[in-house]
């Protein structure tokens, strides 16, 4: 492993993740550079957990998704266990799949029948936030070695930031629309009823509890409509 060259490529690859548009194409180039930076590296995928169900996100290969409906239809798995986060581990290494897995012997022997020789998991996670699991395929057994998972988990790291930082900002993205789109709504109902700012909004309030819609749907209605009707 040449780690001056595999520097050079970590630092251009974070520069691309910082210049993405959007939380989705973030992860994508998170995923792709996987199978591009680190050795033996076939397949690659995020798996996030809400519970025990599992959603997978920027898989760069159908054998990422079957991995992981078979890991939540099991409840067990190295990907499962990484994206838990409560095990205490971050990093998990399966050398290979044609032996005897005894951790998660049910889950190793489906997983050798849809093609997997071997394979890594990694937490990703930043002092605030657990943000789910960074998961690593090969078809061959033994295809990762010790390089592979250092340079996997360098991997890991920098998506985990980029990742949480893509996220925050499209959150913020989203409040400030959502602010804009409720004041002018307001200005809507304060217009036509002749109400006040604060009647307004407990009119938008009410109408959003009492029929258990979001504030911002509500808000979208009257914009649409002209009214709550």
């Amino acid at each position: 492993m040449d780690w001056r060259v595999f520097a050079q490529q970590m630092a251009s690859m974070s520069r691309e993740l910082l210049a993405q548009d959007s939380v989705d194409a973030t992860l994508e180039r998170i995923t792709h550079s996987a199978t591009e930076l680190v050795s033996g590296c076939d397949a690659a995928g995020i798996l996030l957990l809400h519970g025990k169900k599992v959603e997978t996100l920027a898989p760069t290969h159908d054998l990422v998704t079957e991995s992981d409906r078979l890991q939540e239809l099991l409840a067990e798995g190295p990907c499962f266990d990484a994206a838990r986060g409560d095990t205490g581990e971050r990093v998990f290494r399966i050398y290979d799949f044609t032996h005897e897995v005894p951790r998660w012997p049910r889950y190793a022997s489906r997983a050798e029948e849809l093609g997997v020789g071997s394979m890594m998991g990694f937490l990703l996670y930043t002092e605030e936030e657990e943000l789910g699991a960074l998961n690593l395929y090969s078809g061959r057994p033994g295809a990762f070695t010790e390089d592979s998972e250092t340079a996997g988990w360098l991997l890991a790291s920098h998506a985990a930031v980029a990742f949480s930082s893509a996220r925050s900002h499209a959150q913020l993205e989203q409040a400030i629309a959502t602010r804009h789109l409720i004041g002018e709504a307001m200005g809507i109902l304060m217009g036509s009823h002749d109400l006040t700012e604060k009647q307004a909004f407990d009119v938008l309030r009410r109408f959003s509890q009492d029929n258990n819609i979001k504030l911002r749907e509500v808000a979208r209605r009257v914009c649409e409509r002209g009214s709550l009707g």
